[in-house]
This record gives C-alpha cells, structure tokens and sequence, in this order.
C-alpha cells in the first residue's frame, strides 16, 4: 500500500533540502502532486496531509475527482494536452492551465472562463529540446505568443512550463532548465513580467530547483508508479 501522507513528509521535507542547497527559500517553491490515473482517495489522503495543488492530464478525469472530492480548497492545474473541444470544461472548472501552445487554446480559454470564477492563470508550454514527440512552442516562438496571452481577458499568464528529455545526472539536468529561466529574464526585460517556472518532476526536480523553478511537478515519489 502507498503511504502518501508519509510520502508527502518525505517529498516536503527534500524540497526544503533542495531550494537551502541551491540559495532558495523553501517557500518559493510550490509542489504540485501530480494525481492523473491515481484514486480521489489519494487525493484525499495528500489533502489531509496539507497537499492543495494538484495535477491532471485528462480533462474528464480530473471534473471526476473534483466531484468526487468535494472540497472546495483544493487547487486544480491542468498539465496535459488541451484539445480545442475540451477548452470550455477547463475554462471552467481549473484554476491553472499548464500547456498553452496555440494562441486559438488561449483565445477559447478566454472566451469560456466564467466572469465570477476570475483569471484563469496560464504557462506557456515550451518544448525546450525541440521534441518532436512532445509539445510545446519553440524558444523564438515565446516572446509573440506570450504578448497576445497577457492581452486576453480572464486569463492571467504566470509564466512557463517545459517536459525536458531525460538526463541522467545534475549538471546535464540543469541545461534545459537554465535556458528556460534564460527566457523568462528576457521576457521580464522586454515588459512581460511572469512569476512561474513550472519544471522538475520526481526524477530531475532538484535540478529545476536549482535553476529557478517555481512549481515543481511530482506524482511518482508521492503516489508510486503509474501502473
């Protein structure tokens, strides 16, 4: 059986580690429990513990647990591939939205968020090692994409977000994350100011950690393997 209140002491307790041995405070960096395939029971057990913020990749899936939850502090991000006839549902029912890579994406969640639910916070997928496979805008691609978002209404952009391809140690860990903080200081110099790095999952967030990341996205270390 899964400890995810034990787990979730765990995981708190290396991300203090991380962000005192990279300079950081610990309160800079969000963890976001990634619960996608998971039971709401886990969702429940983490929430109890003092888990808020919590990641899904399918839209269905995380209205299900939502329901099924029934509490109303707890904080959604969506962290998958958005389809444009899912965009109404999210603009709806999430608080983030972590994989804009279409300004059409960005322009329904716009149109779709309801007035008395307030600003819909936005990352910009970036697909920092040019993936084919994966999503994400290129590196040239931001600074334009990023100006048309901060002028939707009911959308707040908050920052970026990348999947990088996997490294085995820190120092190559830490190369697609460097370049990720590079483009939000020069977003930040050409009047666009962002507050998230949204990077670092359980097997390179120390890395992420060290290079600026804000929220950092685990879902093995708390809830085990994804069967």
């Amino acid at each position: 059986m899964i400890r995810v209140t034990e787990n979730f002491r765990k995981i708190q307790d290396l991300l203090v580690k991380a962000a005192t041995e990279a300079g950081r405070k610990p309160e800079d960096i969000r963890l976001l429990a990634v619960s996608k395939t998971k039971p709401v029971e886990m969702v429940l057990q983490a929430a109890t513990a003092g888990q808020r913020d919590f990641g899904e990749n399918f839209v269905q899936e995380g209205l299900t647990k939502m329901d099924e939850a029934g509490r109303d502090d707890l904080i959604w991000h969506f962290i998958g591939h958005l389809q444009t006839n899912k965009t109404r549902l999210v603009a709806e029912r999430f608080q983030w939205v972590h994989t804009i890579d279409r300004l059409k994406i960005a322009e329904r969640l716009s149109r779709q968020r309801p007035h008395h639910a307030g600003d819909l916070n936005v990352c910009i997928q970036v697909n920092i090692d040019d993936e084919a496979a994966k999503g994400g805008v290129s590196e040239a691609e931001v600074p334009a994409l990023a100006q048309a978002i901060s002028g939707l209404p009911g959308l707040k952009l908050r920052g970026l977000m990348c999947i990088p391809a996997v490294r085995e140690n820190l120092s190559e860990q830490r190369r697609p994350f460097a370049k990720m903080r590079l483009i939000k200081e020069l977003l930040g110099e050409s009047g666009i100011s962002i507050d998230t790095l949204s990077m670092g999952m359980t097997a390179d967030y120390v890395a992420a950690i060290y290079e600026g990341a804000t929220i950092v996205r685990i879902g093995t270390a708390l809830f085990g393997a994804r069967e």
